[in-house]
């Protein structure tokens, strides 16, 4: 199935929701005690591979972009479907609106950076036609806010910086230190893992003083799996998503981080 949504989010428990049956579009409202709750967030059209629904509508699903990551979401937010071959625009604003029409209502708000649109025929007064997941009829995008060559990965992640550190986001309405390295080099064309530690395995490591602007740091505690990552600005400088700062920074490596630091890689594609 594909997520018919702008942006979906996966929870670790579907119980933690205050509404008992989910319906239409709703989300449930959460008890948020624990930031936790949240693992992750997929992006509209992404595929999602369902291994269980729930009577109360709730569908436990995995994601193959993110290396298969699992979590539970509204089942009413994944449409039938499966990916479609054609022009790919892949959103280049923080966020564009899809309408129904060049220049027409709005059919859905909010769609971020980095969502992937197949366009469905040619484009007309500035606008683009593109298939949405669950939608007969195609929808229309503005023409200057999405692009179809890569994106620098570095450059992507600094158009992000001051954005609100939210564990499990990948949006520019929130985003943790994985989900921006995941955002980043999806943009540039690279699929990589979701979580800190699964894309230190997909990357090439490097010598010191070998990295160079968009490779990525890692670290750990000793004895401990990868548990942060940035993205490399200079030897000795990243730019990441700050659990302390609770934004997306970009800093010389503090002292903490330096007695972290597991070593540099540069991202490879997985299978």
């Amino acid at each position: 199935m594909l997520v018919r949504v702008p942006l979906a989010t996966l929870w670790s428990d579907p119980d933690l929701n205050d509404t008992g049956h989910v319906d239409g579009d709703a989300v449930g409202r959460r008890r948020l005690s624990f930031p936790s709750d949240v693992v992750t967030q997929a992006l509209l059209g992404d595929e999602a591979v369902v291994d269980e629904v729930r009577p109360d509508g709730w569908a436990r699903v995995r994601l193959p972009d993110q290396g298969d990551y699992p979590g539970w979401l509204p089942i009413a937010q994944l449409a039938d479907g499966s990916t479609v071959d054609g022009p790919v625009a892949t959103v280049d604003a923080l966020a564009t609106d899809l309408r129904d029409e060049p220049n027409g209502t709005l059919a859905m708000p909010g769609v971020p950076l980095g969502t992937r649109l197949v366009a469905a025929g040619p484009g007309r007064d500035g606008w683009l036609p593109v298939r949405v997941p669950g939608a007969a009829e195609p929808r229309w995008v503005a023409a200057a806010d999405v692009r179809s060559d890569p994106a620098d990965p570095l450059a992507t992640a600094r158009r992000l910086l001051g954005v609100v550190y939210v564990w499990g986001g990948l949006s520019p309405g929130g985003i943790d230190c994985s989900g921006l390295v995941h955002l980043a080099w999806r943009r540039a064309g690279v699929r990589l893992p979701r979580d800190a530690h699964a894309q230190a395995a997909a990357a090439e490591p490097l010598a010191p003083g070998e990295e160079r602007a968009g490779d990525l740091y890692f670290f750990a505690q000793p004895g401990a799996r990868v548990h942060h990552v940035g993205i490399v600005v200079n030897p000795g400088s990243m730019l990441h998503a700050c659990g302390d700062a609770r934004i997306v920074v970009e800093e010389p490596l503090p002292p903490s981080r330096v007695a972290t630091l597991t070593g540099a890689a540069r991202p490879r594609p997985v299978s």
